[in-house]
């Protein structure tokens, strides 16, 4: 068990500005001064949310709904690359200041809510459809009423809030993709694990083999059948019961298609003298995508004129790579999700229920050609290659339901108050995940056919179940006053989440008897290669199927549960508009435990050898701790502002990271499994930041940040035949440190209608490994896992005087990153700089039509990682073009 609890000095000194205003409050009058705020428009759309970034007391970025879709993003992740200091890995996580994605955290209208990812705590941010987002409020310095699990930034996505009038729209979207002229699709079979393979394993206790199934039948030799024969029968009636019809067909891949509708609505109410509201929207899209890829495992002895390819003998004999797969990849993602949310508003007094839908289908193909010249499967010389054939379908869903209010009681001194109770459910379901695995014969480069040999998985066919339900309830209370040139607020407010998990793996193995088997021959046929499992082969043929679950201790299941409970203070000291101090501490209490499980847990000393007392001891997690915060902001009057900050946070290990139970990170395709020693990592946050503000709008940020963190979690690498593995482990130290920049700047003066808006984030890390810790990592002391030195996002926008067009040309790109740490000698492994250019126009023919074009990575560029100075992983991306159509009534 991991426990843990302090209090620093900065802690005592925020504690004591809690009391001094306490004492002022005792001193107040009952006179509540009026606050009138102003604003200005610019052309676009861009300066729109200023005013509350401006009003913040610590350090935040805001993105509205209205930039968001001035940059044509369709989730909530793309939108988000656009903020300063982040990036975007795997179209899902957001690096915040070159931070992972560990190091961020992200709510839905302050509530905490479950991951769908198999492999993360963290909210993949692509589920969230933009039709849904009011507003995003990236928050990155710590205040005290957000949860301490933070590093780099705190994301808050704030769904649409109720009309005051009748709205109603649609939207029509089609797209396409440079890449999309050819492709591979298949038969879906999406009826997940079946019923007789389910029950045989209770049956079966998990043991297929024939030994078994006799002894379980008490089967003897008979006139029409031997016992083994039988048995051998009984196995592949198991087998048949798999989905086996997966034939490729290449063909172009269709027009990716988008819907969107949306209706809301206010209306008075006589009885009460109330406005009721209600907003309801839906949206489907449907994006299909092809690419070329390769992954590759670089040589620890490769030298620098060694060869990147496998065309020639010469170049295998002379390569820089231990192996080497280029895979074609079609992959379908399908998306839903509704919002219906209903209020009432009573003079100063507002509640409203939401429920949110989405679900996030996606479906992947992958054709994989793999040599390895140290096993002897290479085309240019050994006339061999492994192909694999893989089939992977995702479900991800995800339900919420929230209950929000919001009150101000102006008979008890304008006291505020505001709450949230949520419950969420994820649902995360791959019902078919199949690799077959073939050993390819070659004349002259050219393929001649294909067999199956043997050994364990001649087909890999793997049932993955993840459900997680997570309650959400918290609230807070402010008290504003003024006394003398002092306006004071003091804050205080409690936050609760418990969470549940539980998440199974049904693996099984088609093997034969280790003769080879000629399944195609002729290029014509091999399309068809993954649909060899007929019935007619089954009969004719030795194959059989087994139960691949790991022998206990050892596990692919685990069961999880969660517990945070927080309570806060803080205060906000306004004096003489000139001067303000906020801050606050914060008490967590977080609990957490994680257990492997298993399919064979059938007698009671199968549950004590898994859940006992020791074990859950071991894998327990229990800390409490207070986190302060404190920030110092100079007010030079409406022109400009500096803000100084400070605050102590923490990052926690992921749920499956603690636990011994294997997985494939999507990120790296490497097997990954838990460590039971990992701890968690605390933050030491600074912060400056100068605000200049124009009378036209123009702004200017200047920022500083530097972080010192204790026991960083960073990814330990491991090599053997050819292939990584990969755990976790806790550095000594780490920091990170930068400067920001961002604008937005009226360019009237040159030419009507355009303005420009941008940022751009340096900075720098390093963390240090111990030698104990570090395994065979190649640098103990590096740049940490994930961390850009530079971010660049550049906007040139235009708005016509009359109304009718608008546009933007949009920039992003990063400094190189590491993606996964080198080990063996091996360099580090850095994701390349990709430079990401997309135009918008926008064209409004009346009032109520809008008309967009976007065409997006307009330079073609691709995704490539290098590793000792040659490309281990290379992605094609293509150029998307799209048009869109909406209508408002």
């Amino acid at each position: 068990m991991k426990t843990q609890y302090s209090a620093s000095k900065i802690s005592l000194a925020v504690a004591l500005g809690l009391v001094t205003g306490s004492l002022q409050a005792q001193q107040q009058d009952n006179t509540i001064d009026e606050v009138v705020t102003t604003g200005s428009r610019l052309q676009g759309t861009a300066a729109a949310v200023i005013a509350e970034r401006k009003n913040q007391a610590f350090v935040a970025d805001i993105l509205g709904s209205d930039q968001i879709a001035r940059t044509g993003d369709s989730d909530a992740a793309s939108a988000l690359r656009r903020v300063t200091g982040l990036t975007l890995v795997d179209g899902k996580f957001i690096y915040v200041r070159g931070l992972g994605e560990r190091y961020s955290s992200a709510r839905l209208n302050g509530a905490s809510i479950p991951s769908p990812d198999l492999t993360r705590n963290v909210i993949p941010l692509d589920i969230f459809p933009t039709n849904v987002i009011e507003s995003l409020a990236v928050q990155k310095a710590f205040s005290p009423n957000m949860p301490a699990a933070f590093g780099g930034g705190s994301v808050d996505i704030r769904t649409k809030s109720l009309p005051s009038e009748f709205v109603a729209g649609i939207q029509l979207g089609i797209e396409g993709n440079s890449n999309n002229s050819g492709g591979f699709t298949y038969s879906k079979n999406d009826s997940g694990l079946p019923d007789d393979l389910e029950s045989g394993i209770v049956h079966y206790r998990g043991d297929f083999s024939f030994r078994n199934i006799i002894e379980k039948h008490s089967l003897t030799d008979n006139d029409n059948a031997s016992a083994f024969q039988q048995a051998f029968t009984a196995n592949q009636g198991l087998l048949k019961s798999l989905p086996r019809n997966m034939a490729l067909t290449d063909e172009s891949l269709s027009p990716n298609m988008s819907f969107q509708g949306g209706l809301g609505n206010s209306y008075e109410e006589d009885w009460l003298g109330g406005t009721f509201g209600f907003l309801a929207s839906v949206a489907y899209d449907n994006k299909w995508n092809y690419t070329e890829r390769t992954n590759a495992v670089v040589s620890a002895d490769k030298t620098d004129d060694c060869a990147t390819s496998f065309t020639t003998a010469e170049d295998v004999n002379n390569t820089c790579y231990d192996s080497i797969t280029d895979s074609k990849v079609t992959t379908e993602n399908e998306r839903i999700n509704g919002l219906l949310t209903l209020g009432y508003r009573l003079d100063t007094h507002e509640v409203s229920y939401s429920k949110i839908y989405i679900q996030d289908n996606e479906d992947e193909t992958e054709i994989g050609i793999n040599q390895n010249p140290s096993q002897g499967t290479t085309i240019a010389v050994d006339n061999e290659a492994d192909r694999q054939h893989q089939f992977t379908f995702e479900e991800r869903e995800l339900e919420i339901d929230q209950f929000k209010g919001q009150h101000t009681f102006l008979d008890w001194w304008g006291l505020g108050a505001d709450w949230q109770y949520t419950e969420s459910e994820v649902h995360t379901d791959i019902p078919l995940d199949v690799t077959y695995n073939f050993s390819d014969s070659y004349l002259n480069n050219e393929y001649q056919d294909s067999v199956i040999n043997g050994g364990n998985g001649n087909a890999n066919y793997q049932f993955i179940e993840m459900r997680d339900f997570m309650k959400s309830w918290g609230g807070n209370f402010n008290l504003p006053f003024s006394t003398g040139k002092f306006d004071i607020e003091l804050k205080t407010g409690w936050d609760y989440s418990d969470r549940a998990r539980y998440y199974t793996t049904s693996s099984f193995f088609v093997n034969n008897n280790g003769a080879g088997v000629t399944v195609n021959e002729g290029i014509d046929g091999v399309l068809g290669l993954s649909a060899f499992l007929t019935d007619d082969f089954i009969d004719n043929n030795e194959v059989w199927v087994s139960f691949n679950e790991p022998e206990a201790p050892e596990a692919d299941d685990y069961l999880a549960a969660q517990k945070v409970q927080a309570g806060y203070g803080s205060f906000d000291i306004f004096y003489d508009n000139t001067w303000r101090m906020s801050g606050g501490l914060r008490y967590e209490s977080f609990q957490q435990v994680t257990l492997e499980s298993s399919s064979l847990i059938f007698s009671r000393e199968d549950i004590e050898n898994f859940y006992s007392q020791e074990r859950i001891q071991d894998r327990t997690i229990n800390e409490d701790d207070i986190y302060p915060a404190l920030s110092l902001t100079y007010i030079g009057g409406d022109d400009y502002q500096v803000r100084l900050g400070y605050g102590e946070t923490v990052v926690r290990p992921d749920l499956r990271e603690v636990v011994p139970v294997g997985y494939f990170d999507p990120l790296t395709d490497i097997r990954t499994t838990g460590s039971l020693s990992l701890a968690s990592s605390q933050l030491k946050n600074y912060d400056a930041r100068y605000e200049l503000y124009g009378d036209n709008g123009d702004n200017l940020a200047l920022s500083l940040f530097y972080k010192d963190i204790a026991n960083p979690i960073e990814t330990v690498l491991a090599v053997g035949d050819s292939s990584y593995t990969a755990t976790f482990t806790n550095g000594t130290s780490a920091e990170l440190y930068g400067v920001e920049a961002e604008w937005l700047y009226d360019l009237t003066s040159f030419a009507d209608g355009f303005f420009t808006s941008g940022n751009l984030t340096l900075s720098d890390s390093e963390v240090i490994i111990e030698a104990a810790d570090a395994g065979n990592l190649t640098n103990k002391v590096k740049r940490m896992n994930g961390h850009s030195k530079y971010v660049v996002n550049l906007q040139l926008n235009y708005d016509s005087a009359n109304g009718e067009h608008s546009g933007s040309l949009v920039y992003n790109v990063f400094g190189e990153r590491i993606l996964a740490s080198g080990i063996g000698g091996r360099g580090d492994a850095y994701e390349q700089p990709f430079h990401s250019l997309d135009a918008i126009y926008t064209w409004y023919p009346d009032f109520n039509t809008k008309v967009k074009f976007k065409m997006k990575n307009l330079l073609g560029k691709d995704q490539e990682v290098l590793q000792s100075g040659v490309a281990v992983r290379t992605r094609e991306i293509g150029t998307t073009f799209g048009v869109s159509y909406s209508y408002e009534f």
